[in-house]
């Protein structure tokens, strides 16, 4: 990061009054939850595990079931704080100048910072609840999890005997309408764009950059490798989130 392009992010900051964040699993990686495809991510070390993520695998096998309610018992998201990133963004909205967060992660980290429940959009659910494929049914994690630690290695739904599973969006899963609806209004309504540790190849979620420009806002990409949306950014930056975003709001 050259001096000239931090002077440029913090003069882009300083001027919004309506920034909206885009985060990816980069801006969780400090809280020691690993990325997906980054050098030391989870599906890089180990493709097999990729499948643990695909829906129609999912509800196919029960291998693939129990061997995701074992990864679920030991999460690293159950043990995690959040980072000089996350609470960055806390600041921006102390500051009242951001919007909203539209978040890729699932573990909850930009609530645990303080940032507001109303402003913090997850695009792809909270491993916080499980739900039902069946009947809709959610309840806290937790108490699944306690029903895999008494024995049950593929918890079925109390209510209907249907699949469970956390309320996360897997692939081959439609996002939530009104979630995408909200996100994209706060796209198009953003004076800043902030795209936060994402790879920005996940759609719909990396197709918000794209409105936000299209909209007339600048964009900052902060992330550790090259996104397809580089071109259009008006900064582009590589170090570590948890230093960089500090940088940006002080």
């Amino acid at each position: 990061m050259t001096a000239p392009e931090l002077d440029q992010a913090r003069r882009l900051v300083k001027d919004a009054s309506r920034i909206v964040a885009l985060t990816g699993a980069g801006v969780s990686t400090d809280s020691g939850i690993p990325d997906f495809r980054g050098p030391q991510g989870v599906w890089t070390k180990n493709p097999a595990a990729e499948k643990l993520s695909h829906i129609d695998d999912y509800v196919a096998s029960r291998e693939v079931r129990e061997q995701s309610w074992r990864a679920r018992l030991d999460h690293p998201g159950w043990w995690a704080r959040p980072n000089a990133a996350h609470l960055a963004l806390v600041e921006l909205e102390r500051q009242g100048r951001l919007s909203a967060i539209l978040t890729q992660n699932i573990d909850g980290l930009h609530q645990k910072a303080g940032s507001g429940e109303d402003r913090v959009i997850e695009l792809h659910g909270t491993m916080a609840e499980t739900i039902c494929l069946s009947c809709d049914d959610r309840r806290d994690m937790h108490e699944t999890l306690d029903r895999v630690r008494a024995g049950e290695s593929d918890p079925e739904c109390e209510i209907c005997g249907g699949i469970l599973k956390s309320a996360t969006i897997s692939f081959g899963q439609m996002l939530d309408p009104d979630v995408v609806d909200r996100a994209r209004e706060a796209a198009v309504s953003c004076d800043l764009m902030l795209a936060l540790g994402s790879s920005l190849t996940v759609h719909p979620a990396a197709g918000l950059v794209d409105l936000a420009a299209a909209a007339g806002a600048p964009v900052i990409i902060a992330n550790a490798s090259e996104t397809p949306y580089d071109d259009i950014a008006t900064v582009v930056l590589r170090e570590p989130l948890a230093e960089v975003l500090p940088a940006l709001v002080r």
